[in-house]
């Protein structure tokens, strides 16, 4: 894995948790910027999967297994745009709140998969 997308990754992710947890504060729901911003992290998400797929079907194996890097290669793509649509339905602060909440949980994965790796 790419340690230095892996880290782009979570600080973006954080930033993201930071920015949504400050609109939560002010009591606004998610705005377009908040998508742009959501959209950047699923983006670098996307990239750190496909490079985690080449990286496989080159051969290159995991220290604690093919299966579970996978599995949180799929959940760190899904989580932040599953916190988008759900902020969607939620149009208050609440929405900003999940937002947040779905940032930090991206900024986990990524330091689980760092460490499923072998980092």
């Amino acid at each position: 894995m790419l340690d230095v997308l892996t880290l782009v990754t979570g600080v973006a992710a954080l930033l993201l948790a930071a920015w949504c947890g400050w609109a939560a504060y002010r009591d606004q729901p998610t705005k377009d910027w908040h998508f742009i911003g959501m959209a950047v992290v699923s983006a670098l998400a996307l990239i750190q999967l496909v490079v985690g797929v080449v990286q496989l079907a080159r051969g290159e194996d995991p220290e604690q297994g093919t299966t579970i890097f996978v599995a949180y290669l799929l959940g760190a793509f899904a989580c932040v745009p599953a916190a988008g649509f759900m902020s969607l339905a939620e149009r208050t602060r609440w929405g900003s709140v999940t937002v947040a909440a779905g940032g930090v949980v991206l900024a986990v994965l990524e330091v689980r998969l760092y460490d499923i790796w072998g980092g």
